[in-house]
């Protein structure tokens, strides 16, 4: 037992602290010897008789019997109506008037007769019961075994107070009646069954709603069939207080010392609880904790017996009223104990009564819900809601209880949560709590649950909470990447000195911080009130408010959110990244600055010399200075002196080359502060702002860098031991426009005539000026030219060269097309909504449907350039880009043409169509070169041709808009490409800016494949995009879960596979061993060249700081694992990607700790945003990609995207410290292919059903899309596999079946009717019965509010319904979550996916999973065609692990283009170096294209 020390057959019984109910009073006895209560005049004594009530009062307040035994009530008078007003038995059984009525006059209930002319007498003689039993008074007691009855009576709390509204019956009135009605109300005990609401979508208009009539103790519906009477007790059945005196219930054990506190626990078997109207009734819902007295009966037996049989107990009847319940076991045992209190005794529940067992078992649901869920997020924190869903639906529950589903999880979320908040209470203070993990923060919101509401429940025995066992071993790590770690965080921490952790901070609403403190915990022990030091300042530990502790977790909560909102369009009130600043120098005190020696040159009034001295200090060119800034709070700025002049005003100037520090980069505080930058920034400065000189110290990468990785003294590279404040270092130049940290570049050979004033950082700023300026060529003639224009034969910027006959892209606003496409709208109805049958329809008030492209901009227009001219002015070649005008040819997309987007669908992304329509544009709308050429001279199959060659089209047809018809294009046309065989390739992609040269492709440079580690691999999304790249090749991966590197070795036959903590691993390298424990070879420095990964990152809590404990807990995070992973093996490319807060966790401290430890390292480094829709899948999905490139090689550029997509996902940008970073990418609205639609994905998937198992099924179709023809591949027998889909439940499957098939529709759209289910069960309509104050009224002034919060007030529980059709948490909290939008929600056939998610759950993180057009979730085949992945690809496992597989993948088509990247890298270090003969394998003989390659690991595919 958890919490308590119990000893069966004994000795010690169950020690543990009495808990007073402070609202129970204490009982009152008319007689103590006779054993008889007696509350309000009704007797207690549990026999069997002909009872007779005498009210002492003289009044008659209830008619009715307690005893729990059959009685025969003797009934005089009638009421006017000739019934019997009020013989009503609450021991279940019928009395001989058949009671229909209880009647109210003048607002007094009365539960007997209206008239009484005959007065009920309780007899009570010599201490005889009324069954004729005598009894001796006091039953044996030993001493100190067993309290005595007049000591229980004593220490007992006093009996509650009669209160004559407990006694009554009353009608609750209907809510839907806004007047009070001052007349008699008839309610019926026995409702007749409800007619059952036929199956047809039409509004009940005229149907009335039933008065909901509820009993004033219990509140459960008196119309209700489900209503049941307690049955009575069996006649040998003793009051609590003589059946404790048994003498096989004794307490054997001492007695504590303070018996005062002290209460004998028994088990009680064979039970039921019941109000005082008989009722039967559970104690869970709030009852108890309201003061309404709940009675009960049942067999006692010893603590020590574990038979739930009757057998060998004591009957009891009239127990209580219950003052407290409680639960334990939730500690992975296999049962949860329920308990109850009385004033005498605990009582352990075991097995109910034949007519309790259906209340006990809905109880019973709840605590073994409540288990799995603490125990399942005890050890995964990390869960999600979807992962909880999956645990909840593959337990097995006990005997007796239904399967859990989604349904009753919602259903008893309020119990659950306020069962881990009791279980939370007794947590460590550096322990986690189960309430902050993502998954109960998604069961909160979903739920609409109140907080803080456990505190005036029943309590709770806690476990003695042990630590919580760790998921994954403590993190391996090389001794840099500790020492940066502490560093990093010195000072950092909030807790250094011992205080105890970080104040604990409260809503001060809740019942939780309404409380007092308690006085005995260690918070409490150090305040000054119970005479402590007040250090600490901690709340008290009872008071951990879960408010607070919630907004904390949910300020943290990086999870990625992909739901496009009217918010993603709000700007940021950011300041930009800044490019140049102004570094203003202070005034100085008169300085004495004289030159030295003549001047070396003179140009215009400028004198140029080589030395100054100033005050003393000899400074020469090339020197570096600290310059003072006229902000006093910023640190002197350091320059390096590139000249020195003297003007006309005698003014003595230098050109200051700045340095950066690191701080002003987007490391921040978290830079080495002895660290500089390189950058482009330069400009004039006074001489007198000159403080002194400064020493800067290259640090140059060692000669066998990639060998000294994991060193065990960092320290030893250092090339600063003492700081002496004018001592710095520099290893990097950094490029703020795109957050690049790159090797220092080299410099020039300077001409002796311009020694004196040359700058590396002019020369660059020019070098790029002159880039981005059009430079015009040659000019030409031009047959019927105007003369008034200047022709030319090209014009050359951004490093691109356009000749007259280049293609090109083009903006869509440059010109429009001659005709008109057809365009298929998806209308959204205007019409009225019933509000009766869709009463959720009024929600959707915006026309904006999630997942959709109808806002998704065109492709970039593909165009052919015919003439480049511009204004005949004085023919410099250097002009305006707004002056150079082009006449260019038009190319037709298919959607372009009258057929429009279905025409489109069924072509390929690259095909065009030749037209003779020209018009005339601005040069600024070109972005870029591409390819084009006719179909007949193309020197490879058209699907190698889309893969080989980048920015490649091709036409076939000729369109003419006139006529609308497509002809053979004309002989002019069908020579475009005759000739160059796929040359013209876009040499780059609008990215040049910076000074460095392009990169080209070219697949005629040889070089060696990069041999890979894959660590978190996963089943393997980034491996297999770096293999259809053809830049790497597996050679090792590291996957912990074995259904996920099970996948990854299908995939990779050739890899070695470690499903093994990634730790060890680390661990067995750094020591020096070659193997595992299976034997397989551990990659050694030097082999590795590539690796990449994305290490989880969650579980950190919403301070913003680092406490202690978080800090050591990120100490100890696979972040540090994968950081030192690299550092160890030294690899020439690393790659790190998560999720797109990644950039923002713990204000963007993670991300500045990776940069931080890969510029130690000696990396050049980088990290942006993609989307990976951009790059050929049909689902949103960004991603923080860090990339990082070892000394000596290229630094990878971010690919621009290649298809269009949705604006609102199109957030690329980074915050930090309150400045915008941006990456490269430049194609943030036009791209050269239309986007991709869900359309694209999967039309040609064939039709299964809810729950479909067959893992292998044949096509049925051939494939309709471009897509869907590279995802198949070249399957020389085409089989589907993974088609399979989830089986939802049978309410979950209705639900589906009523979502409509129109785009956008989601719960909103679900009727408010009753359904027969699949299982043959009927569900329930949804009742509204409060007004919303938000929302207000419908149309016809229909309520819309479904708990008392929608009117302002607190929650109520009892106002919650369960299997319904229209769920009713939604509506529920619809108001504070956006009303849920997408939630149940239908794929949209031209839309996209939602990011891909672990497990599609309707109500989910992301609920829009069902197929556009089958009721059903979609499969794990269409999750993998939304990521990209081959049908050829392979998952394993079940299919929860399928799904996982898949939603934890980096999309392959993105992987593919970052590895294309990587790859141009390689190759250009390739050509620098001179292409060596390089030995290849097997597979690399073969041709180095992505399609041949992937044959040779997976057979068939080609994608």
């Amino acid at each position: 037992m958890l919490g308590e020390e119990m000893v069966a057959n004994g000795g010690d019984g169950l020690k543990k602290k009495k808990i007073q109910d402070e609202n129970s009073e204490h009982m009152e006895t008319n007689d103590i010897n006779g054993y008889t209560k007696e509350e309000n005049g009704i007797s207690e004594n549990g026999n069997k008789s002909k009872l007779e009530t005498e009210d002492v009062n003289g009044k008659e307040t209830n008619g009715s019997c307690e005893n729990g035994s059959k009685i025969e009530t003797e009934i005089e008078d009638m009421d006017d109506s000739g019934k019997e007003a009020g013989g009503i038995c609450k021991n279940g059984s019928k009395s001989e008037s058949d009671v229909e009525e209880v009647m109210e006059i003048n607002g007094n209930e009365t539960n007997g007769h209206a008239k009484s002319t005959k007065k009920n007498k309780s007899k009570e003689i010599n201490g005889k019961t009324k069954n004729g039993k005598e009894t001796n008074g006091t039953p044996n007691n030993k001493k100190g075994i067993q309290p005595s009855i007049t000591s229980m009576f004593m220490m007992a709390s006093k009996k509650r107070k009669s209160d004559a509204e407990d006694t009554k019956v009353k009608e609750v009135k209907d809510e839907n009646n806004d007047e009070e009605q001052e007349e008699t109300k008839r309610v019926k005990i026995e409702g007749e069954e409800k007619e059952s609401v036929p199956v047809t979508l039409k509004s009940t208009t005229n149907t009335p709603t039933p008065k909901v009539v509820k009993c004033c103790q219990c509140r459960q519906d008196l119309n209700s069939k489900d209503l049941a009477l307690f049955q009575g007790d069996a006649s040998e059945a003793l009051p609590e207080e003589i059946a404790m005196c048994d003498q096989s219930l004794m307490y054997f054990g001492e007695a504590p010392e303070d018996d005062s506190f002290f209460r004998p626990m028994h088990k009680l078997t064979n039970f039921s609880v019941y109000d005082k109207q008989t009722h039967l009734c559970a104690f869970d819902t709030g009852l108890v904790e309201k003061n309404v007295h709940l009675m009960f009966s049942g067999v006692i037996k010893p603590i020590y017996d574990e038979n739930p049989s009757p057998e060998g107990g004591v009957a009891a009847t009239q127990m209580g009223p219950i003052n407290e319940w409680w639960t334990a076991g939730f500690d992975g045992g296999e049962k949860v104990l329920v308990g109850i209190g009385s004033a005498y005794a605990d009582y352990i529940l075991m097995e109910p009564s034949e007519a309790y067992s259906h209340l006990w078992n809905g109880l019973q649901e709840k605590v073994h819900m409540t288990k799995v869920v603490i125990e399942f997020l005890s050890s995964n924190f990390d869960a999600t809601y979807e992962d909880l869903l999956n645990k909840i639906h593959t337990t097995v529950p006990p005997k007796g209880i239904p399967s859990f589903s989604e349904d009753s999880l919602l259903r008893h979320a309020q119990f659950v949560v306020d069962q881990v908040q009791s279980y939370d209470e007794a947590a460590d203070f550096d322990e986690e709590l189960v309430m902050t993990t993502p998954c109960m923060r998604a069961l909160i919101k979903l739920a609409g649950v109140t907080l803080g509401r456990r505190k005036a429940m029943g309590r709770q025995l806690k476990p003695k909470k042990e630590k919580d066992k760790p998921t994954q071993s403590k993190a391996t790590t090389t001794a840099l990447v500790e020492s940066i770690f502490d560093s990093m965080f010195n000072g950092q921490i909030d807790d250094k000195s011992n205080n105890g952790g970080v104040k604990r901070r409260r809503c001060g609403v809740c019942a939780v911080c309404q409380q007092p403190d308690c006085g005995t915990c260690t918070a409490c022990n150090d305040m000054i009130k119970f005479g402590g030091s007040g250090r600490s300042k901690q709340a008290c530990k009872l008071r951990r408010c879960p408010n607070m502790a919630l907004k904390d977790a949910e300020d943290d909560a990086a999870l990625e959110d992909e739901t496009e909102s009217p918010d993603d369009f709000k700007e940021e009130v950011v300041k930009e990244s800044v490019k140049h600043v102004h570094h203003r120098g202070g005034k100085i005190a008169v300085k004495k600055i004289n030159w030295v020696g003549e001047e070396i040159a003179t140009e215009g009034r400028k004198k140029f010399y080589k030395a100054v001295n100033i005050d003393g200090q000899e400074i020469t060119i090339g020197d570096n200075v600290g310059v003072k800034p006229e902000d006093p709070s910023i640190p002197f700025y350091i320059a390096q002196v590139t000249s020195m002049w003297e003007n006309s005003s005698k003014e003595k100037l230098f050109h200051a080359d700045w340095f950066c520090r690191g701080t002003d980069t987007v490391l921040g505080e978290a830079s080495d502060p002895l660290e500089l930058f390189l950058v482009d920034d330069c400009e004039d400065s006074n001489l007198a702002f000159v403080t002194s000189k400064v020493t800067i110290i290259y640090k140059e990468p060692a000669k066998d860098w990639r060998m000294q990785g994991g060193a065990l003294n960092p320290d030893s590279d250092l090339v600063i031991t003492n700081d002496d404040g004018k001592t710095f270092f520099y290893q990097k130049w950094y490029n703020p426009d795109f957050v690049r940290f790159e090797d220092p570049p080299q410099k020039p050979i300077v001409p002796e005539s311009q020694s004196h004033k040359f700058c590396l950082s002019c020369q660059r700023l020019e070098d790029l000026r002159k880039n981005e300026t059009p430079v015009l060529g040659d000019t030409i003639e031009v047959e019927n030219g105007s003369s008034s224009k200047v022709y030319y034969k090209d014009v050359q910027r951004d490093g691109l060269k356009y000749s007259v006959g280049d293609c090109c892209y083009v903006s869509p606003e440059a010109f429009d097309f001659s005709v008109k496409p057809a365009v298929k709208k998806a209308s959204v109805s205007k019409r009225k909504v019933d509000e009766l049958l869709y009463p959720e329809a009024y929600r959707k008030s915006s026309d904006y449907i999630k997942g959709s492209n109808t806002q998704c901009p065109d492709p970039f227009r593909v165009v052919q350039i015919m003439e480049i001219c511009c204004k005949n002015s004085s023919g410099s070649k250097v002009v305006n880009v707004a002056e150079i005008r082009m006449k260019i040819r038009k190319f037709y997309r298919p959607e372009n043409t009258h057929k429009g987007a279905a025409f489109g669908y069924h072509s390929d992304f690259n095909m065009l169509f030749w037209s003779e329509e020209f018009c005339t544009i601005d040069f600024q709308n070109v972005h870029g070169k591409c390819t084009v050429v006719y179909s007949e001279n193309l020197q490879m199959d058209i699907e190698e041709y889309f893969h080989k060659v980048e920015d490649g089209f091709y036409f076939t047809e000729m369109y003419d808009s006139e006529k609308r018809e497509f002809e053979e294009p004309p002989s002019a046309a069908r020579l475009l490409g005759s000739k160059g065989k796929g040359k013209g390739k876009g040499k780059g992609k609008g990215k040049s800016k910076a000074k460095d040269e392009p990169v080209e492709e070219s697949s005629e440079v040889p070089f060696k494949k990069l041999q890979m580690l894959d660590i978190f691999a996963g089943c393997g999304g980034l491996s297999e995009g770096f293999h259809q790249a053809g830049v790497a090749e597996s050679k090792w991966a590291i996957e912990i879960v074995e259904p996920a590197a099970q996948a990854f070795r299908l995939n990779n036959p050739g890899s070695t596979v470690f499903s093994q903590d990634c730790n060890f691993l680390l661990r067995k390298a750094l020591d020096g061993e070659k193997t595992d424990e299976l034997g397989q070879l551990l990659p050694q420095k030097g082999q590795v060249d590539l690796l990449c990964g994305g290490p989880p990152c969650q579980g950190f809590s919403g301070m913003n700081r680092f406490n202690s404990r978080e800090y050591s807990k990120f100490k100890n995070s696979l972040i540090a694992s994968y950081l030192s992973f690299c550092d160890f093996y030294r690899p020439r490319f690393f790659l790190l990607e998560n999720v797109r807060n990644f950039v923002s966790f713990k204000r963007s401290m993670v991300l500045k700790l990776a940069l931080r430890c890969l510029i130690r390292m000696g990396y050049q480094c980088t990290f942006g945003v993609l989307q990976a829709g951009c790059y050929g899948v049909s689902q949103t999905r960004r991603r923080a990609i860090i990339l990082a490139a070892a000394p000596g090689e290229k630094l990878p550029f971010y690919p621009e995207p290649l298809y269009t997509f949705a604006p609102r996902a199109m957030q690329l940008s980074v915050t930090i410290d309150d400045k915008r970073f941006t990456s490269n990418i430049t194609r943030t609205t036009h791209a050269p292919y239309r986007t991709v639609t869900v359309r694209d994905c999967m039309s040609d998937l064939p039709e299964i059903r809810n729950g479909a198992k067959a893992e292998e099924i044949s096509y049925k179709d051939d494939a309709q899309t471009h897509y869907q023809k590279i995802i198949r591949g070249k399957q020389h027998q085409p089989i589907l596999r993974d088609h399979i889909c989830k089986d939802m439940s049978a309410l979950v499957h209705a639900r589906m079946q009523y979502i409509p098939l129109a785009p956008g529709s989601d719960w909103r759209d679900l009727p408010n009717i009753e359904v027969r289910l699949s299982d043959g069960t009927m569900s329930s309509k949804l009742k509204y019965s409060h007004n919303d104050k938000k929302n207000g009224r419908g149309i016809d002034g229909e309520k819309r509010g479904v708990c008392s919060c929608a009117e302002g007030k607190t929650c109520d529980s009892e106002h919650r319904q369960f299997n319904t059709l229209i769920p009713w948490c939604l509506p529920h909290t619809g108001n504070r979550h956006n009303h849920w939008a997408g939630l149940y929600g239908r794929l949209a056939w031209d839309g996209f996916f939602s990011t891909t998610v672990t497990n599609p759950e309707p109500m989910g993180k992301q609920g829009r999973v069902l197929h556009p057009e089958q009721h059903r979730v979609v499969s794990v085949r269409e999750c993998a065609r939304s990521q990209g992945f081959p049908d050829t690809y392979r998952f394993f496992g079940n299919i929860l692990d399928k799904h996982r597989q898949v939603g934890n993948a980096v999309p392959p088509p993105m992987a593919k283009e970052i590895g294309n990247e990587i790859k141009k890298c390689v190759i250009y270090k390739a050509k620098k170096e001179g292409a060596e003969p390089i030995e290849v394998t097997k597979v690399e003989v073969k041709d180095e294209t992505p399609l041949e390659i992937k044959e040779e690991i997976v057979a068939g595919s080609s994608h």
